[in-house]
């Protein structure tokens, strides 16, 4: 008698069992008898060391040609239950046994989740307060509603194991707020009592303090929607109205928990905005500073409740080089992954020692507040190569993260990575020396799922469910050694959640139930799996014993809009604009090398230096990404440039008055201009998706162009742009009318009922031809053009 098992007429189903599931044993017998029986003896090791061991009878189930096929069911297991069978069979002519077979009771696939927050510098450096103030709210807007929260509503799901990676430059700026009692200009127009508002002042409230999400964030609101649509009417403002504006535009962008009830901090004191919520209106001065104080009292804590949580290790804290540079250009600017049609490198720069400050910089930061250094670092856009992967090992960095189409690219052939066995697993990236560390290749579709497109769901248990079923899918099930194979999921985590429901609250906690309650799944940090950790059954893996990968490419998480297939640095560099940013810096740098300044000798003017190498102005620059802010990213990139030279006492070079950007004026809902000048460029700016119809007097049809969205990383973007021109004689008028196409519109909503708009071209036929040829070669004047 012959017994058999494992083989494709008698498999194991499933073959890697979880918790909870019962798993079916097929097996088959040669040759068919008379009399025959099967059955196993299985031992089950439960993790406390325990055994329980039985015999189960096996059941016939067919004969086909000279074979007996049999099953038994066996389980439920435990998870950690070790497993031992032993398959058995007896028949008139003899006995057999098969075996042992051995499985562990566990996840079938580990799950790294990774949040990433971060504001670049938005410092004015022109501002006469002695505390210092910025340019833009984003920092203290985002702290109120998702940099304290998204830590915080963790201790919620104790289960659920992830990474939050917060830049240097991001925390130091909050603690400016907290420690220095800096500002930025809407707070500054918040704290001006609105009888004492000038007419300057009253203007630019009116026309920035509906910079939120129209859908999730005013229209829900009665009190924020009535002052949107006086606005977008045109009606005068009293100064209640003005003050009601102050109030709302900040409680539109704290956190639901503070909307609605006491959040509890971890010095045991509590936070809340809910008075003020459910006033809704007549607000006074003194109740606008009470309201300022309590985003204060948040801001202060977003540090500690960080770093609660991680002590308890349920979190990881991640960092990123100091200001979010692009490494591989500032190691080599010639060695950038760049294949855009008509794209080129500028002159070189090649300055590997600002990489090693921003490193360094970084870990000494993040080792003051958090009283270790970190373990881990997410690569400012997750730009990596091989040519930092020594930078990063020489600084204790133990692990770094970038995209999929990274791994594509590496190596002499490129990694196929549609195979969830090459994808779902960290390798070993080293340097000449053989220090390495160890790399993860996020998956951007599960990525993408939570950044852009499970916003649309009516019901959040809904969207977890589906990014269950597809982590399992093309993963959990797909693997074929489940403790060894991890799924990195990488986003950002703020920028996303504005166009949520609720500001995502439902889905996250919708997500984190159902991964917490999967058997699957089990969610890591990063240090954690590689360094095991025995209490959740998670196995180490030591760097060293990673597989290696082979020329990690120059690449970052993102493949260059208009630029060939495949991840690149394009994004960055080798356009007009962002070529011209590169010889700014490159310029500055040269002069610091002949004034022989250093970094000790002269930190101010290398703390310049390190602030205008951020990737996120030249982000902005070029046409391969949309911003509706692009020319204020140009001044705080050349104000940044300029402080190299003024803190040496030196006049700037010209140059650097000048913008890299065209010059465009914007529209607004909240800022409707009615007139441009000849040369300039006109950019429509609207916070819903939507087409926009014009025309202009020169034209007898009307254009329609849908709009284009707007900034956005790694996550949902909530405001749209159209830019059209220069504008050239015998141009006169433009008028155009606005179509939303928010999928949550019913047809009331004030984006709705956009009525028709015209904006005269002001200059005279002779002014305006010159002007528009030395601006733009000439008219184009119906022209749409992505920014």
């Amino acid at each position: 008698m012959v017994i058999w098992h494992l083989t494709s007429d008698t498999p194991r189903f499933p073959f890697h069992i979880s918790a909870g599931q019962n798993v079916n044993l097929q097996f088959g017998t040669w040759p068919i008898e008379e009399g025959q029986q099967a059955w196993i003896n299985v031992c089950v090791v439960h993790p406390d060391g325990a055994e329980d061991r039985k015999r189960l009878e096996g059941r016939w189930n067919f004969n086909h040609d000279a074979n007996s096929y049999w099953f038994i069911n066996v389980g439920p297991f435990a998870d950690g239950d070790r497993v031992e069978y032993r398959l058995h069979g007896s028949s008139p002519s003899g006995t057999c046994e098969i075996g042992p077979f051995t499985f562990q009771v566990g996840p079938k696939i580990h799950l790294a989740i990774l949040w990433h927050q971060h504001q670049p510098l938005y410092k004015n450096l022109h501002s006469k307060r002695p505390q210092g103030s910025y340019r833009f709210p984003w920092v203290r807007l985002h702290a109120i509603r998702d940099y304290y929260a998204m830590a915080a509503l963790l201790e919620q799901h104790p289960q659920v194991h992830l990474t939050i990676n917060l830049t240097p430059v991001l925390l130091w700026q909050i603690e400016d707020y907290v420690e220095r009692g800096a500002t930025d200009r809407a707070l500054e127009l918040t704290m001006t009592p609105a009888h004492r508002l000038s007419t300057a002042q009253r203007e630019e409230l009116l026309a920035t303090f509906y910079e939120a999400d129209w859908h999730t964030q005013i229209f829900p609101w009665p009190r924020y929607r009535a002052l949107f649509e006086q606005r977008q009417n045109g009606r005068a403002f009293t100064v209640q109205d003005l003050a009601d504006l102050q109030m709302w535009f900040n409680l539109s962008w704290f956190g639901p928990e503070f909307q609605e009830g006491k959040v509890a901090l971890p010095d045991g004191t509590t936070s809340s905005v809910r008075r003020f919520v459910e006033k809704g209106s007549g607000y006074t001065a003194r109740e606008i500073e009470a309201m300022v104080a309590e985003q204060l009292k948040i801001l202060h804590h977003v540090v500690a409740i960080h770093r609660q949580l991680q002590e308890r290790r349920q979190i990881e804290i991640s960092t990123t080089p100091f200001y979010h540079p692009i490494l591989p250009l500032l190691v080599d600017s010639d060695r950038a992954t760049i294949d855009r049609p008509g794209a080129v490198h500028p002159r070189r720069f090649h300055h590997p020692e600002d990489a090693v400050a921003q490193l360094h910089r970084a870990r000494r930061f993040y080792e003051d507040r958090f009283g270790h250094p970190p373990a881990g670092m997410w690569p400012a856009e997750g730009a990596v190569g091989q040519s930092v992967v020594s930078l990063f090992a020489e600084t204790g960095v133990r692990w770094i993260a970038t995209d999929r189409g990274v791994l594509a690219r590496s190596g002499q052939y490129g990694y196929d990575v549609q195979d969830s066995n090459v994808l779902c697993q960290a390798y070993r990236a080293e340097n000449g020396l053989g220090r390495g560390v160890a790399v993860f290749f996020r998956d951007p579709v599960l990525s993408d799922k939570i950044g852009f497109h499970y916003h649309r769901y009516a019901n959040p248990a809904q969207a977890a469910a589906d990014f269950l079923q597809e982590l399992k899918e093309r993963f959990a099930w797909q693997v074929n050694d489940p403790p060894n194979r991890i799924v990195s999921v990488i986003l950002d985590g703020e920028n996303a959640w504005g166009a949520y429901p609720h500001q995502a609250r439902p889905f996250l906690h919708a997500l984190y139930t159902a991964l917490a309650a999967d058997p699957e799944i089990r969610t890591v940090t990063f240090r954690e799996y590689l360094e095991g950790n025995p209490m959740r059954r998670v196995p180490a893996h030591p760097i060293e014993a990673l597989p290696k990968v082979y020329d990690l490419a120059e690449a970052s998480w993102i493949d260059e809009n208009g630029s060939a297939p495949g991840n690149d640095l394009g994004t960055w560099i080798g356009e007009r604009e962002e070529n011209r940013g590169w010889d700014h810096l490159r310029e500055a740098r040269e002069w610091l090398d002949r004034m022989k300044a250093t970094p000790v000798g002269h930190p101010q003017t290398f703390e310049a230096l390190y602030a205008a190498e951020g990737s996120d102005w030249f982000w902005w620059f070029g046409e391969d990404q949309a911003s509706d802010s692009d020319a204020e990213f140009d001044d705080l990139f050349r104000d940044h440039v300029k402080a190299i030279y003024g803190t040496l006492r030196r006049k700037p070079p010209a140059a650097l008055h000048d913008g890299i950007v065209p010059h465009a004026l914007v529209w607004t809902f909240a800022r409707p201009i009615r007139s441009i000048r000849v040369g300039d460029r006109l950019s429509i700016r609207t916070n819903c998706p939507g087409e926009l119809t014009w025309k202009t007097n020169q034209g007898e049809q009307w254009t329609t162009h849908e709009l284009i969205a707007a900034g956005g990383v790694m996550a949902a973007v909530h405001r749209f742009s159209l830019t059209l021109g220069p504008f050239a004689p015998p141009i006169q008028w433009i008028e155009f009318q606005f179509r939303c196409l928010h999928p949550g519109c019913c047809g009331a909503d004030p984006c709705c009922r956009a009525s028709l708009q015209r904006i005269s071209v002001i200059g005279s036929q002779a002014k305006g031809r010159g002007r528009a040829s030395r601006r733009a070669g000439g008219a184009r004047s119906t022209e749409a053009f992505l920014k």
